[in-house]
């Protein structure tokens, strides 16, 4: 008798995956992430990055342990297509010369109808390009960090230039490396809903990316068979367990945290730069973990390791 072939959708599933939509105006992501939960009928999903109701673009969702790795999402930066309707025309050259004074780090506001606290923060401008220029209206391409507000930056734009504007229309087109070509709307997801089940699994496959796609953007570190025990169990990463860096990182970056075969174990804080932990004597050097995998599979391979750990200690529970 032929053993029952498993199911490739529901494998994924278990795994974790991750849709990218893209979401139409009208809709809150929140009701697109409904529907893409609904038609694949799981219990649980969540976006990374909201999209106002009047806001179109490439939406995340996450399915299963992808949920994990939603935070991972949002470091990304991202990119619009926004047009401005600025208040007063105004030449190019100083247009040109307003925005470029735009790029990097700028104080915001979020918008009186955010559903954040409206508490002033920063963030990074990284590219503010002019792309087209009709009169006042002015279509801008911007990539910035994960939580700018480009509302209040079309608002900000129009004041420095001296006549106020607003935005008018705004798309998100690329988080991070993944841009709106990688999306599909939801009538593509229920299409490949549909053709599953007919028996073909393979179109729904193709649009369910698996999560290594994500954490393989960050710094990976490598773990010694011990620690990536402890980690399992919800350690900090001392220096004596870590493998090898295969990438630079920077302090405060998050890291991907490996077995020697690839496998994430979880994700954490480096609380030191890459450079820096070949010396550190004590104490964790990646913390906060987060982890993706059933600490069943990985017994435990310390005994009553103390704390702080001294240096060479691969890794131990955390003693909170």
């Amino acid at each position: 008798m032929t053993e029952p072939t498993a199911d490739p959708v529901a494998t994924r599933l278990e795994a974790g995956a991750f849709l990218l939509l893209d979401k139409p105006r009208g809709p809150s992501s929140h009701q697109v992430t409904a529907w893409a939960r609904d038609l694949l009928g799981v219990s649980t999903a969540g976006h990374a990055g909201t999209l106002d109701p009047n806001v179109s673009g490439l939406l995340w969702v996450g399915l299963g342990p992808a949920l994990k790795l939603l935070p991972l999402v949002l470091e990304f930066p991202k990119r619009y297509i926004a047009a401005v309707n600025l208040h007063t025309a105004v030449p190019r050259r100083e247009l040109d010369r307003v925005a470029a004074e735009f790029e990097g780090p700028v104080y915001q506001t979020p918008p009186v109808r955010s559903a954040v606290k409206r508490e002033r923060r920063v963030r990074t401008i990284h590219r503010l390009r002019i792309l087209e220029v009709d009169g006042p209206r002015v279509l801008l391409d911007v990539v910035a960090d994960s939580g700018t507000y480009i509302r209040t930056l079309a608002v900000d734009l129009g004041d420095a230039l001296g006549g106020g504007g607003h935005l008018e229309e705004l798309r998100r087109i690329a988080t991070g490396p993944f841009d709106e070509r990688s999306s599909v709307p939801l009538t593509a997801l229920a299409d490949a809903v549909a053709v599953r089940s007919d028996g073909n699994p393979e179109p729904l496959l193709a649009l369910m990316h698996p999560i290594e796609e994500v954490w393989r953007e960050f710094p990976t570190i490598v773990l010694k068979d011990g620690a990536a025990s402890a980690i399992a169990h919800g350690a900090g990463l001392a220096r004596g367990g870590i493998l090898a860096l295969p990438k630079p990182f920077g302090r405060d970056a998050r890291v991907a945290l490996v077995t020697r075969s690839g496998e994430l174990i979880a994700t954490g804080v480096a609380h030191h730069d890459s450079k820096e932990i070949g010396g550190v004597r004590h104490g964790w050097v990646v913390e906060e973990t987060r982890v993706f995998v059933d600490p069943k599979r990985f017994p435990p391979r310390w005994k009553n390791a103390p704390s702080p750990v001294p240096e060479g200690d691969a890794a131990a529970p955390n003693p909170r």
